[in-house]
């Protein structure tokens, strides 16, 4: 007996990673290569799995963005379309909004979810020519909403169910023919003036009847055997990598099969200081983790706990005290001698400092090398042994601190490695956010 298995990769959150966290690190890529003075006027966050229900999960990507107090940050959550609908609603706005997309999925073993499924986020930000050159501009597009049963959740469920695939696939086909012809009349195009056909969508075999019932001959391959179905974010996922792979001018439509039909038409422009972390040098620089470790980390094994008690949840007036540091990862510097301090502190280490005599340095977009390190194996962690180096910052700055994303055994005094934005620990359903490091690849 065999067994029928998809070809190529699936990318998974790693233990200490949730939707924001992820969030925050594709907002990260997203914002490095622009202006300083290009600022969004809102935080938009989509996901079908957020850490939180009732508290804006925005606030924490916020919070490690150092967004100004001012720019506002909202939820679109609870079903993957909140992903579509955040994009083209920024789309049609006048605003500078700054879109993160983001999902884990947590279908059981053997599930669709599980098979097709991949955990990733996205980042945009969407303006006008004023903000900068564009490197996609919307001509338009098209809406079709049906009400039937595809994709469905109980809140107090963690695992997704779907209906029978082929009630499905009649279900959207049904709606392509008009939702296609719409999108092409409202921005005046043919077929054949399109470059490109993207498909989004959870269900593999609705996109295949799709892109076959479209004719079109032009229907790009996705990131499917290399990512996997990204839920709320794959609308954007895709987008992302198709204008990363297209030359200025060319026409891509982004066709999202989700509760009915979305599309969306715009054409590239020239992507100017192309952020190093594209899609493809991410896929590129990957680590692989075995099917035990996958299943442990999306909770459907049980394996010992750790042999100290978990910890305690975190204090609520703590942490907004500390919310520069614990969210922010800014530092202080002295005025005078330039010596770095992390934590943040008022009394400098050196006595050419006055007291108060700081000024706050941002350490997320520094990187650092590791001066010595432990393997702990008896501290609380979620995947034991946890490795702490003491790393030094460039351009100033030690502390001791944790690594992620690495094996013990590949630890190396003086490997070069790079802040990232973590959970550590969940008690009482309260998330304690911190900065960790992780090899640089790319």
């Amino acid at each position: 007996m065999g067994i029928n298995v998809p070809a190529g990769m699936r990318s998974v959150a790693s233990y200490d990673e949730d939707t924001a966290t992820m969030g925050v690190e594709a907002a990260r890529n997203a914002l490095l290569p622009l202006e300083e003075d290009t600022k969004p006027t809102a935080l938009w966050f989509s996901s079908s799995n957020p850490p939180y229900m009732d508290k804006t999960n925005a606030n924490v990507i916020h919070a490690a963005l150092r967004l100004d107090k001012h720019t506002g940050a909202y939820d679109f959550g609870g079903a993957e379309k909140s992903g579509v609908g955040a994009l083209k609603s920024a789309l049609n706005s006048t605003e500078t909004l700054l879109l993160v997309q983001s999902d884990v999925r947590s279908g059981l073993p053997s599930s669709e979810d599980e098979i097709y499924g991949g955990d990733a986020a996205s980042a945009m930000l969407i303006g006008s020519e004023d903000d900068g050159p564009l490197i996609a501009r919307y001509l338009g597009g098209a809406s079709t909403s049906e009400e039937f049963i595809d994709r469905w959740r109980d809140p107090s469920e963690t695992h997704t169910k779907s209906w029978e695939e082929r009630f499905v696939v009649s279900q959207y086909l049904q709606l392509i023919d008009s939702a296609w012809k719409q999108a092409l009349a409202t921005t005046s195009l043919t077929l054949e003036q399109i470059s490109t056909v993207v498909i989004s969508g959870s269900n593999k075999r609705v996109k295949n009847q799709i892109a076959k019932s479209l004719e079109a001959t032009n229907v790009r391959g996705d990131l499917f055997e290399s990512v996997g179905i990204a839920g709320a974010a794959d609308a954007t996922l895709l987008l992302t990598h198709a204008l990363e792979t297209s030359q200025s001018g060319e026409i891509i439509a982004l066709i999202v099969l989700s509760d009915g039909i979305e599309i969306l038409i715009f054409e590239a422009g020239e992507i100017r200081n192309q952020h190093p972390a594209t899609i493809s040098s991410q896929l590129n620089s990957r680590d692989e983790i075995t099917y035990q470790r996958f299943l442990q980390w999306k909770g459907n094994l049980k394996v010992q706990p750790p042999n100290r008690p978990a910890p305690s949840r975190i204090s609520a007036s703590a942490a907004a005290r500390e919310s520069e540091w614990k969210h922010g990862f800014v530092a202080s510097k002295g005025d005078e001698s330039g010596l770095v301090h992390m934590p943040p502190a008022r009394v400098s280490a050196s006595p050419e400092d006055q007291i108060d005599a700081m000024s706050s340095i941002s350490m997320a977009n520094t990187s650092g090398h590791v001066v010595t390190y432990t393997i702990d194996r008896l501290v609380y962690s979620e995947s034991p042994p946890v490795v702490f180096a003491v790393v030094d910052f460039v351009g100033g700055g030690r502390m001791p601190i944790e690594i992620t994303d690495v094996d013990s055994d590949n630890v190396s005094i003086g490997m070069e490695v790079i802040p990232t934005f973590r959970k550590v620990f969940t008690a009482d359903s309260i998330h304690n956010y911190f900065w960790k490091v992780r090899p640089k690849r790319i």
